[in-house]
């Protein structure tokens, strides 16, 4: 399985959009300050995730809330409640 995730930043409230094989290693990764691009944002809390069978369609999915905001937004919206308080 292929993964699509979104966490949340404890510390701004920023969103943080990622892919991974291994979504459990991935996650400790970003706990341990192993991911670049999160380290400064820590702590994280995963607030959404999607499966893919096909790496294909998991990172299409990805690009797709990364570089189309009206497609996070979508999302967005219908996490309101998953979304730490702002």
């Amino acid at each position: 399985m292929f993964y699509v995730y979104v966490l949340q930043s404890k510390k701004d409230k920023s969103f943080y959009i990622g892919f991974a094989p291994n979504l459990r290693e991935r996650l400790v990764k970003h706990s341990k300050r192993l991911v670049q691009s999160t380290k400064h944002l820590l702590p994280m809390t995963l607030i959404y995730f999607e499966s893919y069978r096909s790496k294909t369609d998991a990172l299409n999915r990805e690009k797709q809330l990364k570089r189309f905001a009206k497609g996070f937004y979508s999302l967005k919206r219908r996490l309101r409640e998953s979304m730490l308080e702002e």
